[in-house]
């Protein structure tokens, strides 16, 4: 897991409609198949999207190929209660980083990304040396 609720996972919880996950790549077809039965799915340059029309969580499965290092990292947090396998910190941080960073999104989602970024550095102060320059962080 990944993006606003893996963060929860170090953080006071913040409530977040989407779950952010990444997979093995060689898994997305059996996936996509498989959840092609349950799930309305979407495809985008970056993400495969599942939703639903009897939930409103939204689950994207990011397919940018520079999240896969994060897969070896990951260890199982509770998150709302649940057990769940998260990217560590170090790699939430990037994720939040390179959404921040993204022009191309939503003004509003790339506000929600920095103050990820806050909250992270904030309890985890050591985290801030892998802050961009662009991102300052007073």
């Amino acid at each position: 897991m990944i993006g606003g609720l893996a963060v929860n996972a170090y953080v006071e919880p913040v409530v977040s409609m989407d779950l952010d996950v990444v997979i093995v790549m060689d898994a997305l077809e059996n996936l996509k198949n498989a959840a092609g039965n349950i799930f309305k799915i979407e495809e985008f340059p970056y993400s495969l999207n599942l939703s639903s029309p009897k939930t409103d969580l939204r689950i994207q499965i990011q397919t940018d190929l520079r999240y896969q290092s994060f897969i070896s990292r990951s260890a199982y947090k509770k998150v709302m209660g649940y057990k769940m396998e998260v990217a560590g910190r170090e790699d939430v941080l990037q994720g939040k980083i390179w959404a921040y960073c993204d022009e191309t999104r939503r003004k509003s989602k790339r506000q929600k990304d920095l103050a990820d970024i806050f909250r992270l550095i904030e309890a985890f102060p050591e985290l801030k040396e892998r802050l961009p320059d662009s991102i300052n962080y007073k």
